[in-house]
């Protein structure tokens, strides 16, 4: 019987060397990671940048706050990788950088860039990558309200746009 099952070859995965992951406490910066992403056969890169925004289906937001399991977070960040050369063959560059503590509106909480040799499978590749961290990476943000209130949801909570 085999003794590896998905869940230990997901562990196992380690980074390329052509492609950057993080969890960090230091604000993002758009500039570096694009620059990460560069490559000599790259025709795109294209980066998502998600911003901490004032406010959550109609209720005022001052501020977020996040927290990651980073061991976890990265495994995931990995197989994103991994999942994404395997649609997208030809892609170069992956890069996703996620940030952790308390963000003010208007802060870079999550980038990620691809870089592929054609825009459509960067696009494509890039969408994937953004919204299986939501769902799949163990990282949770609690929305600080004007109110007064505050709540923590896991970011795989937050509705996916179509």
């Amino acid at each position: 019987m085999n003794s590896f099952s998905s869940t230990s070859l997901t562990s196992i995965l380690k980074p390329r060397a052509e492609d950057n992951f993080a969890i960090t406490f230091a604000p993002l910066s758009l500039p570096e990671v694009y620059k990460l992403a560069e490559h000599p056969a790259n025709g795109a890169i294209v980066v998502m940048s998600g911003t901490v925004r004032n406010q959550t289906d109609g209720v005022p937001v001052i501020s977020l706050e996040y927290q990651a399991y980073e061991p976890m977070a990265l495994r995931v960040f990995y197989q994103i990788a991994d999942d994404i050369r395997k649609k997208w063959m030809d892609t170069n560059c992956v890069v996703i950088h996620h940030r952790t503590g308390h963000l003010q509106i208007g802060e870079i909480s999550v980038l990620v860039a691809v870089g592929c040799p054609h825009r459509s499978e960067a696009f494509d590749a890039c969408r994937y990558a953004i919204d299986t961290l939501k769902h799949n990476a163990p990282i949770w943000k609690k929305e600080h309200n004007r109110d007064g209130s505050s709540n923590w949801v896991s970011i795989g909570a937050c509705e996916v746009e179509e």
